[in-house]
């Protein structure tokens, strides 16, 4: 007689799986096995009787805990059944413990897993990110025909968000298309659009939302609010602001997420009228706006410097019985502070049940960028402190940063004494903020006995205090001394970025060492720092001055190649460049090409254009340019008059010239000494020296001051005429001063 069915159950599950843990009875009544005492022999079996009567002192479960014979009990297994498979799989075994216990069971004659069974295997394989074995189970599934059920994908989908693979869950939605024949809900979708966003993967989320529409599947109002996120995200607000409007179309009404949501996004992009129009819709609708919401209107209110209508929805939120939170006040203080309204702002501290420090550091600091120093020392100590708010070293810095910034470096350093008198320790950014003070006036000499103070306090310099000193001492021509400080940085454990290099860049750009300027923007990637436009506008510039033309297309190139945007200052240097050497029409391609990447001219570089055109005698194409500029909505100032009239003079039409000058008055721009000079000496030029002393009178009468140059011209004229006999009205040169008294 074999071992008893119910024993060889047993033994399947505590020794061949290896069981951790201790099993109960109740687990096994709640498997439905029954329990029988061990003495029961099997034939060939090696129990004696001291092993039977050993049983009398323990119980079954302790004596099937102690080793036996595993190949007896290998051989003695009954088979397992789907519905036991899943109560073991439920159980907490390890990884190889469960595979094993699947994977022997599968291998049982006429045996076929369940969903039910790989669905709980799945689980506990994602749990542990082990996804290669999943695919693996998902294709065994599609062989064996098991059908798929959603929720087995939903799950996968949701262990790759946790593992930060949304792409991976991307591709397993599109694959239960196409692969596994299971037709995805708005529930996969909805949990794929989450994953998207949780894992910054924000512009793939629209192109899932527009796959699920496409195959007919419903999105609902979860769907919407995850996919206008993701679009504010990526800065896509009139897109998500779009969806809104499309919601109804597919049964959807919006929530109080989604009004917020968007509210935040427009608020972040100054777009605060439209969302305050959002936030009375969002009333309309019954949607409860919560403190954050408000918090977002206000603060972009204060923003855009309407402080007073951020003031009045404080008053609307308190009426509707929301607690304003630290946040309101300070938006509204800080606000007002930036419109100088500082009185203000601490009528709106006296009125506040309970300010803290934060908000105490916010109307200080307004005080002192209004220059109101002593108000703000008095709001330190004779209110702040005795409320009981402990001023931190954020309030001193505050102080001390204002005063810096002012000029106030004495100020500073006394103020800094005293609070130092007062138990206040200076901390590294106190230091740091001193640093950058004394180098921006040049005061090098000074920041040395400020750097040997921060190191007798055990204090060393940071990467900002290091960039202070490099860009002072670079503007200052001691490049090799800047250079040095670069050497020491990473010796004292400070990484140098992208304001360092920047700083030596233009430093050495300035002292003519482009060779080691390049070297140093070349070991810029090495010290695995980008260099952004800043870097390439310093080096082009440098070659520009140069002539070297062609070493500074190489770096555009460059700078393309490596995705660094090109910017209004890159663009004019090359146009200038361009017009320089007589390359007028790759100037204007280059103009043409700044309006294709979204960059808009400056007119600045009009009027490069404008000077070149008519510096070449194509001053009908300038006027035509000037004319096409005004159309794009740009505004030409007295420069870009000033080529044309010269341009138009030069060429002899002096009245056309005159026409133009005429014009100027009327578009509210005022004639400089460039203008009359120019227009004095055309008129001189031709003989017309009387129209030209009439010019002269309307200028003085309209406020201009003759200068040199005027009374070169007209004095260069007159001795010019003198030997062929001619005589002027003494009238004219009395009258502005050209003759002797």
């Amino acid at each position: 007689m074999g071992l008893v069915s119910p024993l060889q159950s047993l033994t399947f599950m505590l020794e061949t799986f290896k069981f951790s843990s201790n099993v109960s009875r109740v687990t096994l009544l709640r498997l439905k096995i029954p329990f029988f005492p061990l003495c029961t022999a099997a034939p060939g079996s090696n129990l004696n009787d001291n092993e039977c009567e050993s049983s009398d002192s323990e119980t079954e479960w302790e004596r099937l805990l102690k080793p036996f014979d595993l190949k007896q009990l290998r051989r003695s297994l009954t088979p397992i059944s789907p519905f036991q498979l899943c109560k073991l799989l439920v159980l907490p075994l390890d990884i190889p413990t469960s595979m094993e216990l699947f994977q022997r069971a599968g291998a049982q004659k006429g045996y076929c897993h369940t969903f039910d069974a790989y669905y709980l295997l799945i689980d506990k394989l994602g749990a542990v990110g082990d996804f290669k074995v999943v695919e693996n189970l998902l294709k065994q599934m599609k062989d064996e025909g098991v059908v798929f059920k959603e929720s087995l994908f939903i799950l996968i989908m949701k262990y790759y968000g946790k593992a930060g693979l949304p792409g991976q869950a991307t591709r397993l939605l599109l694959d239960m298309w196409g692969v596994y024949s299971c037709d995805p809900t708005f529930k996969s979708y909805n949990v794929v659009l989450q994953i998207l966003v949780d894992g910054n993967c924000p512009r793939v989320a629209p192109n899932v939302f527009y796959d699920m529409l496409s195959r007919g599947v419903s999105p609902t109002v979860h769907t919407f609010g995850v996919v206008m996120k993701a679009l504010c995200m990526v800065n896509e607000v009139d897109s998500a602001c779009s969806l809104l409007r499309d919601m109804a179309k597919h049964g959807c009404v919006p929530n109080s997420v989604i009004y917020q949501t968007l509210i935040h996004a427009l608020c972040e992009n100054n777009r605060v009228s439209e969302a305050m129009r959002l936030l009375e819709d969002m009333f309309l609708m019954c949607c409860e706006p919560d403190v954050q919401t408000f918090n977002d209107v206000i603060h972009g209110l204060c923003r855009a410097g309407r402080i007073h209508e951020a003031a009045k929805l404080l008053d609307r939120m308190l009426l509707r019985g929301f607690s304003a939170d630290a946040r309101t006040y300070g938006y509204l203080m800080h606000g007002l502070c930036r419109m100088g309204q500082v009185d203000e702002a601490r009528s709106l501290l006296n009125k506040i049940p309970s300010p803290n420090t934060v908000l105490y550091n916010t109307l200080i600091n307004g005080y002192v960028s209004s220059g109101r120093f002593e108000e703000a020392k008095g709001l330190l100590y004779n209110s702040m402190v005795t409320a009981g708010y402990e001023p931190d070293a954020y309030t001193f810095n505050i102080m001390i940063d204002g005063l810096c910034k002012q000029g106030y470096l004495v100020s500073a350093l006394g103020f800094l004494s005293e609070v130092v008198a007062k138990g206040f320790e200076p901390n590294v950014i106190t230091y740091t903020i001193l640093i950058n003070g004394f180098c921006k006036q040049g005061r090098l000499e000074e920041v040395t006995g400020i750097v040997n103070s921060m190191s007798d306090k055990g204090l060393s310099l940071t990467t900002v205090g290091y960039n202070c000193l490099i860009c002072a001492l670079s503007k200052d021509g001691k490049i090799e001394e800047a250079l040095q400080l670069f050497r020491e940085m990473s010796s004292k454990g400070c990484k140098p970025d992208i304001y360092t290099f920047n700083s030596l860049i233009h430093g050495l750009c300035r002292n003519d060492k482009m060779e080691h300027a390049l070297s140093l923007y070349h070991d810029m990637f090495l010290e695995g720092v980008i260099a952004n436009t800043v870097t390439y506008n310093t080096l082009i510039s440098a070659f520009l001055m140069r002539d070297s033309v062609q070493q500074a297309f190489k770096l555009v190139d460059e700078m393309l190649f490596r995705g660094c945007p090109l910017d209004s200052i890159t663009y004019n240097g090359l146009i200038k460049v361009l017009c320089k050497t007589g390359s007028v029409e790759k100037g204007l391609g280059l103009f043409e090409e700044m309006f294709g990447r979204g960059i808009f001219p400056t007119i600045i570089t009009c009027n490069i254009l404008i000077s070149a055109l008519c510096r070449t005698g194509k001053v009908n194409d300038a006027l035509k340019f000037l004319r096409d500029m005004i159309h794009r909505g740009l505004t030409p100032n007295i420069v870009s008059y000033n080529c044309l009239i010269n341009g138009l003079c030069k060429m002899g039409h002096i009245q056309e010239a005159l026409n133009i000058f005429n014009r100027l008055q009327g578009e509210g721009i005022c004639p400089d000494d460039i203008t009359y000079n120019t227009l004095i000496s055309r008129h001189c030029h031709e003989d017309m020296f009387n129209d030209a002393c009439l010019l002269l009178y309307r200028g003085v009468y309209n406020g201009f001051i003759p200068n040199e140059v005027t009374w070169s011209i007209l004095i260069n004229y007159f001795v010019k005429k003198i030997p062929r006999g001619e005589r002027f009205s003494k009238n004219y040169m009395v009258e502005f001063g050209a003759s002797s008294p």
